[in-house]
């Protein structure tokens, strides 16, 4: 597990659930079981359902009977739980970061330091891959997923080269696409462009912040009365979505209201403050340096 994933601000996402010996809990990004272990560590009698999409989590599997690995994305989690009979949990824990594994596994292609083909896909029975996506996507398109999800100040210039560059020669490997858009690369930020860039390709190529939506508004239906709800997140868009959903009930920040004009909110933030990362943690795990944790209880 340790090679695979470094669990990010571990004691205080097993804090944060507040968990009770006889509880029902959930972990929807199992990954490497780091989070998993640690949450049976202080589990009773009770038990711990864990979902992840990629087979490779599957070989960390957690010989426990109190536990059990589910094959899906998260988003599922509403169907899946209640066909196991579940219908409430006292708590759910959610990791959204790319595990090391996958940043280091060349061959998967998250990477921009390998040189593997455009895949990344968080789930390998996914008929498209990034290169797919690069090859395929209007320029427009190109455009927003790079200024939305990456971030990226020059993200017309980047999708006009793509479309341009991709005219003369298709898009397949890493080495090859990074060829294509050097130009429009900052001198001496390199790194940190190509990490955006990736992760912004990454992002919508899994649907990442649709499946986000969906999981977070089956929460509110799922989690108990005082039950927890502990968000890590790396990106400011899922972030903001997290906070905008704790606040208000709806991933968007708009308010409900009842018929004598209260507004509707499943949670309450326990911590008003987000949590990240102290010093120490910074210097055992740089790549837990944008990582951002939240914390709710229903209410």
């Amino acid at each position: 597990m340790s090679t695979y994933h470094t669990p990010v601000l571990l004691q205080e996402c097993i804090q944060g659930l507040n968990i009770k010996p006889g509880g029902v809990y959930v972990d929807v990004t199992f990954g490497g079981g780091g989070h998993s272990k640690e949450i049976l560590k202080n589990l009773g009698d009770g038990r711990l359902i864990a979902f992840d999409q990629d087979e490779d989590a599957h070989s960390n599997i957690i010989d426990d009977k109190r536990f059990l690995l589910i094959r899906s994305n998260f988003k599922y989690i509403k169907n899946y739980l209640r066909y196991f009979n579940i219908t409430k949990v006292d708590g759910i824990l959610a990791d959204l970061g790319i595990s090391s594994f996958h940043i280091d596994a060349g061959s998967r292609g998250f990477s921009f330091k390998a040189d593997a083909s455009m895949d990344m896909r968080m789930n390998k029975a996914m008929k498209k891959s990034a290169a797919d996506l690069l090859n395929e996507y209007p320029e427009i398109d190109l455009m927003k997923i790079f200024r939305l999800y990456g971030e990226i100040k020059n993200a017309g210039w980047l999708a006009k080269c793509i479309v341009t560059g991709r005219k003369n020669q298709k898009i397949s490997g890493i080495t090859d696409f990074i060829n294509m858009i050097k130009n429009e690369i900052p001198k001496k930020q390199e790194n940190k462009y190509l990490a955006k860039v990736f992760q912004a390709i990454r992002i919508e190529l899994n649907d990442e912040i649709a499946a986000l939506e969906d999981f977070l508004m089956a929460s509110g239906d799922l989690i108990k009365i005082n039950g927890r709800l502990v968000v890590l997140s790396y990106h400011s868009l899922e972030d903001r979505y997290v906070k905008n959903y704790i606040r208000t009930g709806k991933c968007k920040g708009e308010l409900d209201k009842d018929i004598y004009g209260n507004y509707e909110t499943p949670f309450k933030a326990v911590n008003r403050k987000v949590i990240v990362p102290d010093e120490e943690e910074l210097m055992r795990n740089s790549r837990s340096r944008s990582a951002k944790l939240r914390i709710a209880e229903k209410i």
